[in-house]
């Protein structure tokens, strides 16, 4: 199991990024989706703490940072230039993966 494997609620933080209620990731080795309320999820794939969507969403990369509360930070990007925060917290019932400490976030 990676350290992402899981389903995420996603927090909007700041910048362009509109509200997110009921958005979720659910992520699965090297490939997951992005849900919201309504419509279908947009795919992508796991490249470290990267998630870069597929086309025709392509453009758009979220960088993810080990949070303090073994949550994730992150920071959508949109050909490469960051528009927006957002907090990923992990609501599935698997375990986290024991990660090493880093600097608090």
């Amino acid at each position: 199991m990676g350290e992402l494997d899981g389903t995420w609620k996603v927090e909007r933080l700041g910048g362009a990024l509109p509200p997110l209620p009921g958005c979720v990731k659910r992520i699965s080795g090297t490939s997951g989706t992005t849900h919201f309320a309504v419509g279908p999820g947009l795919p992508f794939d796991v490249d470290g703490c990267e998630l870069h969507y597929r086309a025709p969403f392509g453009a758009f990369v979220d960088r993810l940072e080990p949070g303090r509360d073994g949550g994730y930070l992150g920071r959508a990007l949109l050909l490469g230039r960051e528009f927006g925060r957002f907090a990923m917290r992990r609501i599935d019932d698997a375990e986290p993966p024991t990660r090493r400490a880093g600097p608090p976030v």
